[in-house]
């Protein structure tokens, strides 16, 4: 397998290449990332254990003079 190496940034969560490399759709690419921090891990978000306690957690939510 050849390999050949580019340097990339990371912006918006997406690796972007200098404008000059051009790779075909849906081509196979290997990401190294030399002396990276560990990846930040997802939590899952909460959940309730009966969905219709969620009126509970309801409130309002007024702005200035508003009432």
């Amino acid at each position: 397998m050849a390999v050949t190496t580019f340097e990339a940034v990371i912006e918006n969560g997406q690796v972007r290449l200098p404008p000059d490399v051009i790779l075909p759709e849906r081509q196979t690419v290997f990401v190294v990332v030399p002396d990276a921090v560990p990846p930040a891990r997802k939590l899952p978000g909460v959940r309730l254990a009966e969905p219709a306690d969620a009126a509970k957690f309801e409130m309002k939510v007024t702005w200035g003079d508003e009432r």
